[in-house]
This record gives C-alpha cells, sequence and structure tokens, in this order.
C-alpha cells in the first residue's frame, strides 16, 4: 500500500471512526452486525496464516530460536507488559452492553472467559507461526511482523494480503470500541452520573442519556464519543494515546477493585490479587513516560470539578 504520511493517516482514522459511529447511529442491530462480521473475517484470517504457515513452512527457521537477544531490564520487560495488555484490550466492553443481554449474570462471565481464552490461543498460536518462519532478530527490529512473515510463506503478496488483513483487523477493533463505549455514558447519564438537561415535559433528553425517538440508539452519547475520539487523534500520536490509554485505564480498574473491596466483602481476595497488578502497570507507566501520563491524569482530574459541580441539589434530576 502507497504511504498516507501523517495527514493522510490521520484523515483515514477520523473517516473510519465517523463511519462506524453513523452505523451504530442507525441501530444496534446494525453496529452488532458490522462487528459480528469482521469478528469472523479476523477469525478466518488468522486460521487461514496459521494453516498456510503449517503447510508451507516444513520447519522452524534455523535461525529463529538461537538468536542473541539483549537481556531486557524489569522496567523494558515491565513496559512489554504494557503494550501485552493494550492489545488484550477491550475484553471487558462485554460488560458494556449488559443492559441490554439477556441473563447477563450468566451470559457475560461465560463470554468473558471464552473469549479471553479465544483470544489467547489465537496470539499464542500466531507467535509461534512467526517465529517458525522469522529469525527472532526480525521480529525484534519488524513493524509489520505478520505481513513479513506472509512475505516468506507465499512471496509478496502474502505482505500486501496480510497488510489488508491487518486493517480489517484494526477496523473490528474499532467498531467493538464505537458499539460498547457510548452504552457507557448513556448508562451513567440515565443514573444521574453525566449531566443532561430535559426539556420542560421532562420527557425528552438533550445529551448523554437521549435516546433516538426513531433508532432508539444513545445517539448524543455516539456522537459525543465520535467527535473527542477525532479531536484525540488530531492532537496526539500512536504512541501518545497509548499511554494515556493505559495508564487511565488501569488507574481505572484498580479503582474499580478498590470498589469491590467495599461493596462485595465475599469477593475480598479476588480484588487484593488484582489491585498489585494495576498498581505496577500505573507506576511503570509513570516512570517510563512522565509527560504524556501526567496528560492522562490531568484529562481524568478535570472531571471531578465538574462531576461535583454538577452533584449539586438541582443539578440532576433523579428519575
Amino acid at each position: 500500500f502507497a504511504p498516507l504520511g501523517d495527514r493522510g493517516t490521520r484523515a483515514v482514522a477520523i473517516s473510519a471512526i465517523l463511519t462506524l459511529s453513523a452505523i451504530n447511529y442507525i441501530g444496534v442491530r446494525a453496529g452488532s452486525t458490522v462487528q459480528t462480521a469482521f469478528t469472523a473475517a479476523k477469525l478466518l484470517a488468522i486460521g487461514a496464516i496459521l494453516v498456510a504457515v503449517a503447510v508451507m513452512v516444513p520447519g522452524h527457521h534455523p535461525a529463529a530460536l538461537s538468536s542473541a537477544a539483549t537481556q531486557p531490564s524489569i522496567r523494558e520487560f515491565l513496559l512489554g507488559i504494557s503494550a501485552g495488555l493494550f492489545t488484550f484490550g477491550g475484553w471487558h466492553m462485554v460488560t458494556y452492553a449488559a443492559g441490554e443481554t439477556r441473563d447477563p449474570e450468566k451470559t457475560i462471565p461465560r463470554a468473558l472467559l471464552i473469549g479471553m481464552l479465544i483470544v489467547t490461543v489465537c496470539y499464542l498460536a500466531l507467535n509461534a507461526a512467526y517465529l517458525r518462519v522469522l529469525p527472532l532478530e526480525t521480529v525484534l527490529k519488524s513493524t509489520r511482523v505478520a505481513a513479513d512473515a506472509a512475505r516468506v510463506v507465499v512471496g509478496q503478496s502474502g505482505g500486501a494480503i496480510v497488510s489488508a488483513l491487518v486493517i480489517v483487523s484494526a477496523f473490528g477493533g474499532l467498531s467493538g470500541s464505537v458499539l460498547a463505549g457510548p452504552r457507557v455514558y448513556y448508562a451513567a447519564a440515565r443514573d444521574g452520573l453525566v449531566y443532561y438537561a430535559a426539556a420542560r415535559d421532562g420527557l425528552a433528553f438533550r445529551a448523554m442519556g437521549a435516546e433516538h425517538p426513531l433508532f432508539h440508539t444513545p445517539h448524543i452519547a455516539i456522537l459525543a464519543q465520535a467527535l473527542w475520539a477525532s479531536v484525540l487523534v488530531v492532537t496526539g500520536t500512536y504512541r501518545t494515546l497509548f499511554t494515556r490509554v493505559i495508564y487511565t485505564e488501569f488507574l481505572f480498574f484498580g479503582l474499580a477493585a478498590l470498589g469491590l473491596l467495599r461493596m462485595r466483602r465475599r469477593l475480598r481476595p479476588a480484588p487484593l490479587l488484582f489491585l498489585p497488578a494495576c498498581a505496577l502497570v500505573v507506576i511503570n507507566q509513570i516512570y517510563a513516560d512522565p509527560k504524556e501520563s501526567s496528560i492522562g491524569l490531568l484529562l481524568v482530574a478535570a472531571g471531578l470539578p465538574v462531576y461535583y459541580f454538577l452533584k449539586k441539589p438541582n443539578k440532576i434530576a433523579n428519575y
């Protein structure tokens, strides 16, 4: 594919965000259909890669596992773990649609467990396939490991094919975020945690808690998310967004675990195991990139005065 440059890449990213937001705007069924299609395409692509490597590559690359590599420091190892956690990001988003899920007490835990197992198996199998055809040094230096492996297996055309599949995979991941994210803002508004303005009759909501009269979707939340995501694309690079997401995401994961210690006494041992892991990721990100981590923290902290202001009497209606 021809290089797009920085502006072209940002334009494509924003176009993808707006396109998927428009699809989800017109109905949850349309959004879930697109998500299902991309998930199926992704799994088929992974299966095709694994079969191609197994059939066309007789054995491990002679230098795949014997290449000398520098011993990573603990800090570098933890940064690698953070990148790995980012690739698994989104595992929790199935909970966002709990209010629209049939029998969520059973369905959500089952979906989390099965989904994580499938993703883990796919990731392990793909990495084993890459090491089967590429030297370890190539894997370490490459920014397009899948495309490089495909070129070794089926020639130059393989790199282009896998690049297209990576685009499909990225589009599918974005589709999941666009589908799930607005449900959080919508639910928070309906619970009185996000400000909304009611019409004089008290029935027509004009902000995050609004539901489209025709499509029955949280359309204001979808539009707000699309706008904010586009702003982030314009103002930040992938690396800066990655750092801010990991830092703030695990900060809130840790806070949620703390909440469980108070609310669910019978689950107290489980959150205690989760908290140190969250703290380790957060502290390591601060140490590795204090500037971007600080920006992420400031963005979160900026919501505190707004929250306390809107929680004052007569600012939020209870219903």
